[in-house]
């Protein structure tokens, strides 16, 4: 506000030349002004609207980082359990009921707090999606072949949830790359992110597949098998939660310096003659 008690643009006759430099998200987009809509007219779509992901970004690493520490404690769980399968199979009579009740506890118990942590870090996840996903649509509103929406669907739907998140986030990624000295979109290897969609899907079909072979394992040796095959997911998960945090810290990064770039001119490429 200027002392006649008018916001800057006001004065300056509705024409802003540069937004001020102390906000983080300088370049918000204004919600364009409400039309009267006729009678049973659907609502209007909301403007994409700049926003800082920095905040979510910053939950989410933390609680990826608690699902690391549970897969920990699941693998601690796994170790113990195989060490009763694996008496069980060498020598029945030295174990007991109460041990093997103990272990299968133990592992029982494991499972429930990774299943919490995971729900808990892939709602701040989704979350955290959802708003790169409209910071993407400011930067670049016609580079996205799907609608924002999809930006939570994709990840609960059946089947297009293998593949629609991944088509989102290159979209997303794209969209959100900072502009070079020449005014072209600077260029970022897409390795991290690759790597961490591929970790993922594997970690959702091995972590299923081995918690049914635990849950129909009724001998010894099947248990010892579930067991193994569960501490492999546990290992596995580890390394996607860790590939996880860098791509969300990568892709944040990218959107935290492009917004601070601010307008610039659209990029031409050079016509060869």
């Amino acid at each position: 506000m200027s002392e006649s008690g008018l916001c800057v643009a006001c004065e300056a006759g509705g024409v802003v030349s540069a937004p001020p430099a102390a906000q983080p998200y300088p370049y918000a987009q204004p919600a364009p002004p409400a039309h009267a809509a006729p009678p049973y007219a659907p609502a209007p779509r909301l403007p994409a609207h700049l926003a800082s992901p920095e905040g979510l970004a910053r939950a989410a690493v933390v609680l990826l980082g608690v699902c690391a520490l549970t897969d920990v404690l699941s693998l601690f769980a796994g170790y113990t359990m195989l060490g009763v399968a694996n008496r069980m199979v060498d020598n029945p009579g030295f174990v007991t009921q109460d041990e093997a009740d103990r272990a299968d506890l133990l592992e029982a118990g494991s499972g429930l707090v990774q299943t919490l942590a995971l729900l808990a870090s892939a709602v701040v996840f989704v979350i955290w999606f959802r708003r790169v996903r409209i910071n993407a649509e400011v930067f670049r509103p016609d580079g996205h072949r799907m609608r924002r929406g999809w930006a939570v669907w994709a990840w609960i739907t059946p089947a297009v949830c293998l593949w629609f998140p991944k088509k989102m986030a290159n979209d997303v990624w794209a969209a959100s790359l900072p502009y070079g000295p020449d005014g072209s979109p600077r260029r970022a290897p897409r390795t991290v992110m690759n790597w961490w969609w591929g970790l993922w899907i594997a970690t959702l079909v091995l972590s299923r597949a081995s918690g049914r072979m635990y849950i129909r394992a009724e001998s010894p040796e099947e248990i010892r098998q579930a067991v193994v095959a569960l501490m492999v997911s546990d290992v596995l998960d580890i390394v996607a939660a860790v590939v996880a945090v860098l791509f969300v810290r990568r892709l944040t990064a990218l959107q935290h310096e492009k917004a601070h770039q601010g307008p610039v001119a659209p990029y031409q490429a050079p016509v060869f003659r």
